[in-house]
């Protein structure tokens, strides 16, 4: 596997952080855009890069604006147009590499949010979209004072900053993942006022437009993610027919591609994006 970093700017001119993994002396058969969730960023998923390479893709990842070693304060957003934007400038990026080669979007948790969110507001010809873990249910609708505070100040005092509340023991059974995270730098628990009333929207927005997406679409949730509850993915998968594939998997948490069956995890990605290149 061959890997290399690369930064650019955005739209509104923030600094970006981006990461290429391509398989080694081969030519990709495809490229794979990656979206990674809150408070992480694009180097959590350099074993996921090695899978895909191995299998033949080429993956690009960057770190969302106010994440990792991206510009941006820490967890906030001023509206979802601009997560929308920094995915059009990632696909900029991977065009500007593998032109003719086909195109995969592959997003976990909020960047799971983010990819069916551009899927259904940006026509494409992308080959198919992965969402792992999407963020359209979660715990944070039963924490009435934080709903309340993002609605109401989210307007307001949209760069006041509160707790995420993710737990990192319900990220992954696999206790070095937890430590891992927990020690990791780059990674925050901060979420602002305006984040979270952009995602509420954009949650909310994304489940009543579902019906209408139209690309081939790969969904997979843990049955025991207590962060992003499965029914978001069966209230999505509900509407659509043969061009959704929905995968349960009995026992896993929010990271799924980070807990003891990540092998099967990715090899089921690999397998599903394959038979669309077929």
């Amino acid at each position: 596997m061959n890997s290399f970093e690369l930064s650019w700017k955005s739209k509104d001119g923030l600094d970006l952080f981006g990461r290429v993994w391509e398989p080694g002396e081969r030519k990709p058969k495809a490229v794979i855009c990656h979206v990674h969730g809150l408070g992480e960023h694009s180097g959590r998923y350099v074993h996921v890069a090695q899978a895909f390479t191995k299998a033949g893709y080429a993956m690009l990842s960057f770190d969302l604006r106010g994440h990792g070693r991206s510009g941006g304060e820490r967890g906030h957003i001023l509206s979802m147009d601009d997560y929308l934007q920094d995915i059009d400038s990632l696909f900029e990026q991977a065009r500007s590499r593998y032109l003719s080669l086909p195109m995969f979007l592959y997003g976990h948790s909020i960047g799971a949010v983010q990819a069916l969110n551009y899927c259904l507001r940006r026509k494409s010809n992308l080959k198919g979209v992965i969402a792992t873990g999407p963020s359209l249910h979660t715990s944070v609708e039963y924490q009435k004072i934080k709903v309340i505070m993002a609605k109401a100040l989210g307007a307001l005092f949209p760069t006041v900053t509160i707790p995420s509340g993710l737990k990192p023991g319900d990220l992954s059974r696999d206790p070095a993942v937890v430590k891992a995270y927990i020690n990791d730098p780059l990674v925050h628990d901060r979420a602002s006022l305006g984040f979270g009333k952009n995602m509420l929207e954009a949650n909310r927005w994304t489940l009543d437009h579902a019906a209408e997406f139209s690309l081939p679409l790969l969904l997979i949730h843990g049955k025991e993610d207590k962060i992003a509850f499965p029914s978001s993915s069966i209230e999505f998968a509900a509407p659509l027919k043969e061009n959704c594939t929905l995968m349960l998997w009995d026992g896993l948490y929010h990271e799924v591609h980070n807990e003891p069956e990540k092998t099967e995890v990715l090899d089921a990605m690999t397998i599903w994006m394959d038979a669309r290149l077929a």
